[in-house]
């Protein structure tokens, strides 16, 4: 047997056999109080990946940590709501050419509902080609795009357009295999157009989830229930690729008057940086990828 059915044999092998995980930083440039645990967790590599609001207040902060790393798997969390009560934000294209998705105050819409309910695919096309333009006029090189609050799964248009600007900058969007887990993520006419694009999903070999652990530690009230409830996760974890989402942040007097999950956030950049953590990982067999092994860069 040459040497070149080995390798392809052990790459299609590799999927099923072994434990991969993105450990997914959220929300960075939201705060500074995000950005230093960030930073923090990449520098480490306690996390592999992490993806940037174009939107908020402190994003040139992260930019110019993208432009001095570019090594980091750093992605563009595409945003068209702003829900949070005090800390609002509004849309990075001119506001005259994208008025469907702006609330009566001018800021993006709080909910997902709302914007499925007033945005044009045009419009989110506007405005998601706006933040990827400033994200690299910012010399940020972004290694995949996702999408914050899920909005892009809200309707088929839209998903579309995600499809679209992936492919369009050459890079993985955030996709799962269909599970009836993953399919309940998404509105009716937007599981049934997945579903009847799965052949084309299966030809392109774009990469996808297993899963999204976005909900690992939700519910948990203490720093060691929500410390546990993430060991669990690890502790049952099959094989495949999978991609935990943390929202890691510095407990700062900010932070706590954006919004009522600060000692939540704290808590997921103390957990990720404890060594027990990474310890766990390695006795378990966890490999922890970015975006870019994943898409085989």
């Amino acid at each position: 047997m040459g040497i070149l059915p080995i390798v392809l044999a052990t790459l299609l092998l590799r999927p099923s056999s072994e434990k991969l995980l993105i450990i997914h930083a959220d929300d960075l440039g939201n705060a500074h109080a995000t950005n230093r645990a960030a930073v923090e967790l990449l520098d480490t590599d306690s996390v592999s990946s992490a993806s940037i609001m174009m939107p908020c207040a402190w994003v040139n902060e992260i930019a110019d940590y993208a432009r001095k790393h570019p090594e980091k798997d750093l992605g563009l969390h595409l945003t068209l709501t702003s829900e949070w009560k005090y800390l609002r934000w509004g849309p990075v294209a001119p506001k005259d050419r994208v008025p469907g998705l702006l609330d009566p105050n001018g800021y993006l819409w709080p909910s997902v509902l709302e914007v499925a309910q007033h945005a044009t695919a045009a419009e989110v096309e506007i405005e998601l080609r706006a933040q990827i333009e400033l994200a690299r006029k910012l010399g940020i090189r972004f290694t995949h795009l996702d999408t914050h609050m899920g909005t892009l799964y809200a309707r088929t248009d839209y998903f579309q357009v995600f499809e679209k600007l992936g492919k369009e900058y050459g890079v993985p969007i955030l996709r799962l295999k269909p599970t009836e887990a993953s399919m309940a993520r998404a509105q009716p006419d937007v599981r049934k157009f997945l579903l009847g694009q799965e052949e084309r999903f299966q030809k392109e070999g774009h990469p996808r989830l297993d899963a999204l652990l976005d909900n690992a530690a939700r519910g948990t009230k203490t720093y060691e229930e929500r410390r546990a409830a993430y060991h669990k996760a690890f502790r049952e974890l099959q094989p495949g690729l999978y991609m935990m989402i943390i929202h890691p942040a510095v407990l700062e007097p900010e932070l706590q008057a954006m919004t009522g999950t600060a000692r939540d956030r704290d808590a997921d950049y103390r957990i990720f940086m404890e060594p027990a953590t990474k310890q766990l990982l390695k006795e378990l067999g966890i490999r922890t990828i970015g975006w870019k092994e994943a898409a085989g860069k």
